[in-house]
């Protein structure tokens, strides 16, 4: 039986136990020996981390092959309207590639939502709005890439959720093991 556990990251802390320069590592919120990270996610950005003791599985859940959808949430810049969202949904180019395309729609702030450490900076003009983004892929810093193509940049980022794992109230730093 193969062990999955389901993590919060929080902001400042990388997808590998070792820390680096002004980031820490997994080893300073989870102290689970043999288990190894399916996927990335990068330092500025929360939620959902699966790790697992199984290679086969942490295969699946990572290699873009398997199609894994996984949904995120952006707090972004501006307002956009939903006409705004119609390049993430046919697929953006960001030069080196043409994301396929993803579910995007504008979502109220998600409920239960915690408070960032560091807060995200803060411009009384500036007016954010919450974008919910389903994609299949997983290219480098995409979200991010995609949003800022259509002129609403990345405030904040959160994975929600993995295909079928969800964050489900977890809050950052706090993890779940789950048999499979």
């Amino acid at each position: 039986m193969a062990r999955l556990i389901l993590f919060n990251k929080p902001y400042g802390v990388l997808s590998q136990f070792t820390p680096e320069g002004r980031w820490q590592g997994l080893r300073d919120h989870l102290d689970i020996p043999g288990v190894y990270a399916a996927g990335r996610l990068d330092a500025d950005s929360e939620g959902l981390l699966i790790l697992t003791d199984d290679g086969a599985l942490q295969s699946r859940i990572a290699d873009p092959r398997h199609k894994q959808p996984k949904t995120y949430w952006a707090q972004v810049e501006g307002s956009p309207t939903d006409a705004d969202l119609a390049p993430l949904r046919r697929g953006v180019d960001l030069g080196d590639v043409v994301t396929r395309p993803a579910q995007a729609r504008l979502i109220a702030e998600p409920a239960r939502l915690w408070p960032r450490n560091p807060p995200i900076r803060f411009r009384a003009n500036i007016p954010t709005a919450w974008i919910e983004l389903v994609i299949n892929e997983g290219k480098n810093r995409q979200v991010r890439r995609m949003t800022a193509k259509i002129g609403f940049p990345t405030l904040r980022l959160i994975r929600a959720a993995i295909g079928e794992w969800r964050l489900d109230g977890l809050q950052p730093g706090q993890w779940k093991e789950l048999h499979v």
